[in-house]
């Protein structure tokens, strides 16, 4: 008779040991982070046969490609050459749910893997990344989530240490500032230098 693979326990049904939350990003724990949220990703019955079909054969391109890009937005490593916006562009059939199970299932494996400061710093960018993609993609229209947005000022909030009670619509003082050399809303900013002047 061979020996198991595996010795059983002493112990009558062990709990397999809990994830230990990690203080420090690092680049071999984002890819740790990247590897366990695509899995998730391949097996889900909305985003799986989306990822299947654009990423066949090029899983491991991916998945390098994606710890570059985390890596440089937490780590400030500055290595992610690419434009997210044209990386998308060419899903044509993604719908505002998907994006909804893809921030679901993304910040839910940053909360399983990280404590909560070193959580913040993945979260708040893919919930700005959401928000822009989702208006790039559905029109300046779009409603963003309620709960999308109260997360994102609740992240926010953490971050910065600011209470409930105190205004995160705080602007900075701009008004002994030359305007942006841009045109905002279709109004040119003469336009808006002159009507400033008649107030």
């Amino acid at each position: 008779m061979s020996k198991p693979l595996i010795e059983p326990s002493s112990k009558p049904n062990s709990l397999p040991t809990p994830l230990v939350r990690i203080a420090e990003p690092d680049e071999t724990n984002i890819r740790e982070l990247v590897d366990a949220f695509y899995r998730r990703v391949d097996d889900d019955l909305l985003l799986g046969p989306i990822f299947a079909r654009e990423l066949a054969g090029r899983w491991d391109v991916h998945l390098a490609k994606m710890t570059t890009f985390w890596s440089s937005l937490v780590l400030k490593t500055k290595g992610y050459r690419g434009n997210v916006q044209e990386a998308h562009r060419p899903l044509g059939d993604i719908e505002p749910q998907r994006f909804a199970r893809w921030l679901t299932l993304f910040l839910d494996t940053v909360d399983t893997r990280y404590e909560p400061a070193a959580a913040v710093q993945f979260m708040e960018p893919a919930l700005r990344i959401a928000q822009s993609l989702q208006l790039s993609k559905f029109g300046w229209d779009y409603a963003i989530p309620d709960a999308q947005l109260a997360l994102m000022a609740s992240l926010k909030r953490l971050r910065t240490g600011r209470s409930e009670t105190e205004s995160s619509t705080e602007l900075p003082d701009r008004s002994h500032v030359e305007p942006f050399p841009v045109k905002l809303s279709g109004v040119e900013n003469t336009e808006l230098r002159d009507q400033s002047g008649d107030a």
